[in-house]
Order: C-alpha cells, then structure tokens, then sequence
C-alpha cells in the first residue's frame, strides 16, 4: 500500500516540476529580450545635423561627417530654450 502512494507522489511532483518550467522558460526569454532590446536602444543615437541614425560605434556622423560626441539621449540632461513673447 506504500509503494502505490510513493509512485503516485513522484509522477505528481514530476509532472508539476514540468508545469513550472513551461511557463517560466518563456518569462525568462522574455525578460532577456527585454534587456537586449534596452541595450540596444541606448547605443542608438540620432545626428542633430542630418537626422540619420548610428548605432554609437563611431564619433562622427557616417552621412554629414558632424561629431555624435556630444548628442545626449537622456531628456533630463538636455536644456531648452524657451524665447517668451507678449502677445497684444
């Protein structure tokens, strides 16, 4: 009568075991994915001047030929200029 029961509870904890992994195998996939995309949009950068895209692997711009040094892709490091008028 034990020998039933312990087979039972390890086919049962097998097959749960398996359940587990099946959902969380593609949450890590995911999560990875997740981050490769992050990484790769931080190396991205946009020309000021001509508005082509380069992906952060030299300092100048590969259409125009204008430096990337000093592009910034973070909004709280940029400043703006705001030019008040009084309309009448």
């Amino acid at each position: 009568m034990i020998i039933p029961l312990v087979g039972i509870n390890f086919v049962l904890n097998f097959l749960g075991n398996i359940l587990i992994l099946l959902f969380l195998i593609p949450l890590l996939l995911l999560l990875v994915l997740f981050l490769g995309l992050y990484s790769y949009k931080s190396k991205v950068n946009t020309c000021s001047s001509c508005g082509s895209i380069s992906f952060g692997l030299s300092d100048t711009c590969i259409n125009c030929g204008s430096e990337l040094g000093n592009i910034s892709n973070k909004p709280s490091e940029s400043i703006i200029e705001v030019k008040a008028e009084e309309i009448k």
